[in-house]
């Protein structure tokens, strides 16, 4: 299953949509990134997801904050840019460092601009099937089940994973499609013989090649969220391959999907405040 095809795809849409929101109002949508400190890993996506900005048509507005910045500056920061009427989209990169309030920042966003999908109120409208942005990963997810027909209703979607921006959200678009879903995670007994029933496996644990090939129930279609040293995914994919009916690499699978979503939703939330 590519991802690499399916994200340029969205990302050609979004940039015709871009270029007309600037045709009708003299200026491009605008996403705002936060990063706290210089992780060598989180400077890398924070370029690169500015990078696909500029080719898409959006303006990215750059905010570095140096380690030692507080909880209480940090959510000051992103509840300026939350009131900051040129910032349609705002994206804090994560993870930030240990003594910083993650979720206190993330729900320092306004909801009309959690274009990352990372707040309660966004989680809540994923559960309900009410309007409101996609986690980026679960959201491209589902985009790519939908791009190689795949329908969830009625199948057995075992997620590997329960973080609050990856495992959780997903099984929540599953659900909302029909899908009986069950949530396994680090406390779970016997993965293996519970991964063995799935027609649909999300990969979402951290941990290299951790399932296995003869995990999986023939047919299975897997999707690997992880992303590890080494380039390597959650999933064992050349165990996996003769298995599995359609499966993500890594990479090219589910990682591009996730930057063309966030510049996807960061074009809708600037539509949207033309009413």
């Amino acid at each position: 299953m590519s991802g690499t095809e399916l994200a340029a795809e969205i990302v050609r849409t979004t940039a015709d949509r871009a270029a007309e929101f600037e045709r009708r109002t003299g200026t491009k949508p605008c996403l705002a990134t936060v990063l706290v400190g210089d992780d060598p890993a989180s400077v890398t996506y924070v370029k690169m997801k500015r990078n696909r900005c500029a080719k898409a048509g959006i303006t990215s507005h750059h905010v570095p904050l140096p380690e030692e910045t507080t909880t209480e500056q940090l959510v000051a920061t992103i509840r300026e840019l939350s009131a900051d009427p040129t910032v349609h989209g705002i994206l804090l990169q994560h993870p930030v460092p240990a003594h910083i309030d993650e979720r206190a920042a993330f729900e320092a966003i306004a909801a009309e601009k959690d274009v990352d999908g990372v707040t309660m109120h966004s989680f809540a409208a994923m559960a309900f099937k009410e309007k409101g942005f996609a986690s980026c990963t679960p959201g491209g997810i589902m985009r790519l089940l939908d791009a190689y027909d795949v329908d969830p209703s009625g199948k057995h979607a075992v997620v590997i994973g329960r973080s609050p921006i990856l495992g959780k959200p997903a099984a929540m678009l599953l659900l909302a499609r029909d899908a009986t879903v069950t949530v396994c995670h680090s406390r779970t007994k016997d993965l293996p013989s519970i991964v063995r029933t799935a027609d649909i496996v999300v990969a979402a644990v951290g941990r290299a090649e951790f399932v296995r090939g003869d995990w999986l129930k023939p047919g299975a279609v897997v999707i690997d969220a992880g992303y590890n040293e080494g380039n390597v995914g959650d999933v064992a994919f050349d165990e996996a391959l003769p298995h599995a009916s359609l499966i993500t690499p890594v990479p090219g699978g589910v990682g591009p999907t996730t930057i063309a979503l966030l510049l996807e939703q960061t074009v809708t939330a600037a539509f949207a405040t033309l009413g």
